[in-house]
């Protein structure tokens, strides 16, 4: 009975995935999923699944389906008069929710933008510790007591020294008979990445721009966390000047004025000079913008700090271009100009919501 119910689960999970998979570019561009994150666990609508019920019955002949009357009989007198509307033959639809976890939802995410996986560069210098159990001793704890090793030893003495009965098959342990479990620490470097996400913020990003890029900013944590142990993320807006903010306040800030984008760069820099050693920790950068820079000057410095600061540090930089009435795009171009041929370097231009499960494959389809 238990193994019909595991096959049963697990053929109702395989459903529930094969769903999620159908709807993903949809949970994707309207963003549903985030609203309902927690934790580390996602609750997602999905449509069109009929749970399995226990039907209960008291054994009697009794309610619906017994008794007098015909079929099609209404069944009382209030049912038979009906609504204002026609009766309709098309199933209602009903939106089941089912909790799935993010590395699911990676996984999904995976299989269905067929994103390779990811090599990590480097090693942390943090060590992970873990204990296994590689045999057994006869001495320790009474926590790591192995009971059916001891019971066999104790069985094995009393056999030997002719005490057991087979009548009644009592088995006493002793201290010697006393079997613990032994252990082995092994201890292995983390592979660790980083994310540094920055947006401009000037007055040409509106709230739909900002949006896009909180969307696609969590489906990119959410590949990024499956491939790695530990993954610490820092945020960046800019406009004409540059700060690092918390997670809330890069999504809700409504800032205005000129954009100067070596500011970011900048900041991303010093950020990983001071607390990212680019031996031992993944670097992805992230940059969101509508594509205006104040001047060619600035442009230049742009592109002079990504040659000799940020690629030879990251694992992969990152650029998509927002598109906004406001935005003119130009900066795609420079970029794509200067770093035309660079692997390091990927740029995507995101048009509306529709577009950001392109941009996901753009950024993660090549494996960095």
């Amino acid at each position: 009975m238990s193994l019909r119910i595991d096959l049963d689960h697990a053929r109702f999970k395989s459903i529930v995935r094969g769903k999620i998979r159908q709807g993903l570019k949809r949970y994707i561009s309207n963003g549903e999923l985030i609203g309902k994150q927690g934790g580390e666990i996602v609750s997602i609508p999905v449509p069109q699944i009929d749970i399995p019920r226990f039907l209960h019955s008291s054994g009697k002949a009794q309610g619906v389906g017994h008794g007098e009357g015909e079929p099609g009989d209404p069944l009382d007198e209030s049912e038979g008069e009906g609504g204002a509307g026609k009766a309709g033959s098309a199933p209602g639809q009903h939106a089941l929710e089912v909790d799935v976890s993010l590395e699911e939802l990676a996984d999904i995410l995976g299989e269905e933008l067929e994103l390779p996986r990811i090599e990590p560069k480097g090693q942390s210098k943090i060590d992970e510790r873990k204990d296994r159990y590689t045999g057994i001793r006869q001495t320790g704890p009474n926590s790591l007591r192995h009971f059916k090793r001891s019971f066999h030893q104790a069985l094995r003495r009393q056999l030997a020294a002719g005490t057991y009965n087979t009548k009644r098959p009592i088995i006493i342990p002793i201290k010697d008979d006393m079997r613990f479990k032994s252990w082995k620490t092994s201890v292995t470097p983390r592979s660790n990445a980083v994310i540094i996400y920055m947006m401009d913020v000037s007055g040409s990003m509106g709230d739909e721009q900002k949006d896009i890029v909180r969307i696609e900013s969590f489906w990119i944590d959410t590949w990024l966390k499956r491939q790695y142990k530990d993954v610490s993320t820092r945020f960046i807006v800019h406009d004409a000047s540059a700060r690092e903010v918390n997670r809330e306040h890069f999504f809700r800030t409504k800032e205005s004025g000129g954009t100067i984008i070596s500011s970011a760069y900048r900041l991303a820099n010093q950020i990983i000079e001071r607390e990212f050693p680019i031996n031992d920790w993944n670097i992805y950068l992230f940059h969101f913008s509508d594509g205006d820079n104040w001047g060619s000057d600035d442009t230049k410095v742009c592109m002079r700090l990504l040659s000799d600061k940020l690629l030879p540090a990251a694992n992969a930089f990152c650029y998509g271009q927002v598109e906004s009435p406001y935005g003119s795009g130009q900066f795609l171009k420079d970029i794509s100009a200067h770093f035309g041929t660079d692997e390091r370097v990927i740029t995507s231009v995101i048009k509306d919501r529709d577009a950001i499960v392109d941009s996901i494959k753009d950024f993660l389809g090549k494996g960095r």
